[in-house]
């Protein structure tokens, strides 16, 4: 086994600096075939129905962004909300309804994702992606600044789980209000954490790596959450509200 540094506090690690080199267990990530590994998990764990598959389609007709979640971390997301059995979910960042059709998935009969996007066009897109899923009646649309939108929000009843997806530059204000508005023992869930493996050196890579790698250490350092990042596509950082 490898050696673990002696260290108080969380996850028991004292000094968040230089980090001694442990046995990981897995073969060096130079053997390691990333894309045949994610292929894999989505053909076990995380296939698409024909319902996914037409949002993603219905999102290259509107000409948006390629920037849905792998089906792999939307499984995980999905998956997260589930174990914890969360009733009341709020996204920020829709899209064109992808992630909210698994988040959605999740909940039960009566439970509500509340999901904000600040471009009504893609809101529209969104809406008939969730109505086509089956899954509209558990699914509610505000389309405004996410920002201003949380801060308007009463605390009570909390959210079960927060998923951010939305601009990286304002991560840390996200955190703010997640803070606020999750229940103790909720989640707190936010893509893209490693930012193409741009927060290995954000100094060396580009602004947003830089802003991601900012609220990295701004969570692991919160005393509010217990968290660490899954390292499934652009890696999932996780975060349970204390």
């Amino acid at each position: 086994m490898g050696k673990v540094p002696n260290g108080e506090g969380r996850g028991g690690g004292g000094d968040t600096g230089a980090v001694e080199a442990v046995v990981s267990g897995a073969p060096a990530p130079s053997t390691l075939d990333h894309e045949g590994l994610d292929r894999y998990v989505r053909r076990l764990f995380a296939p698409e129905d024909d319902c996914l598959r037409a949002i993603r389609a219905r999102a290259d007709e509107a000409a948006l962004p390629a920037i849905q979640l792998p089906p792999a971390t939307a499984r995980a997301v999905q998956i997260l909300v589930r174990a914890i059995g969360a009733r009341r979910v709020l996204e920020i960042g829709t899209l064109a309804g992808y992630s909210a059709v698994w988040i959605a998935r999740a909940l039960p009969a009566d439970g509500r994702l509340l999901t904000l996007e600040i471009d009504p066009d893609r809101a529209a897109v969104a809406r008939r992606s969730v109505e086509d899923a089956g899954v509209g009646a558990r699914v509610e649309m505000r389309v405004g600044d996410a920002l201003e939108l949380m801060a308007a929000m009463d605390p009570q009843p909390p959210f079960d789980a927060i998923f951010l997806d939305a601009d990286k530059e304002r991560y840390c204000e996200y955190l703010e209000q997640a803070a606020r508005l999750v229940r103790p023992g909720g989640l707190l869930l936010a893509d893209n954490a490693f930012w193409r493996g741009g927060v290995l050196d954000p100094a060396e890579s580009d602004e947003l790596a830089a802003h991601i790698h900012r609220f990295n250490e701004r969570v692991a350092a919160d005393p509010r959450f217990e968290a660490t990042i899954l390292p499934v596509g652009d890696g999932l950082m996780v975060a349970v509200r204390r």
